[in-house]
């Protein structure tokens, strides 16, 4: 079984902000799979589907995004999922917006999300796909920018960049992560080449 878990915070008033966008893409990706995200358990928004042969779990954790360790944790537990068979999607300042980034380990940086689930589930060896929102205009508080909303200007970009993770995720749950990276991690990349 995968677990894909969209990091952002619960709650209308968070809804299409830019901290949001791993949520944003476990959303679409239950619409374009035609399922809801119903079921409340470990701490998250989940449904369980199988799809091509294989198990797998959609989650957002409801612990707002600080505590997102907790939820995953709990997920991991409830399900004795290896740190491997995570995916943590997530939103990252430092990659254009339009782009992602595919890891297959690796520190949290500095996203609080990230660095609770790396506490609290003490590694670092989990695959997490990471969708850009930079950069960061000058002179802006990055938590002012990253707690709001897209402009409509930016839609075009944020679309691309969905479509990017969308594409990458069938790959990674292939069992391709390394596949996934060498064709996603080029900068200045676009869905056509």
């Amino acid at each position: 079984m995968w677990a894909v878990i969209g990091l952002g915070n619960p709650g209308r008033q968070y809804s299409g902000t830019r901290h949001n966008a791993g949520g944003t893409f476990v959303r679409r990706i239950a619409k374009t799979w035609k399922t809801k995200l119903r079921k409340k358990r470990f701490s998250s928004k989940i449904v369980e589907i199988e799809r091509e042969g294989r198990k797998i779990m959609l989650a957002l954790p409801q612990t707002y995004m600080n505590n997102s360790g907790l939820a995953v944790k709990q997920i991991m537990e409830g399900r004795n999922l290896q740190p491997e068979k995570l995916l943590v999607v997530y939103d990252d300042l430092d990659i254009p917006l339009g782009e992602i980034r595919i890891r297959q380990r690796g520190s949290s940086g500095t996203h609080k999300g990230m660095g609770s689930i790396v506490q609290e589930i003490g590694t670092t060896e989990f695959p997490r796909l990471r969708i850009g929102l930079g950069p960061l205009p000058l002179g802006e508080d990055a938590v002012d920018y990253v707690l709001s909303s897209f402009e409509k200007t930016e839609g075009p970009l944020l679309e691309e960049g969905m479509k990017k993770a969308q594409e990458a995720l069938g790959i990674i749950l292939d069992g391709r992560v390394e596949e996934a990276m060498n064709t996603y991690n080029q900068k200045g990349m676009t869905t056509a080449d």
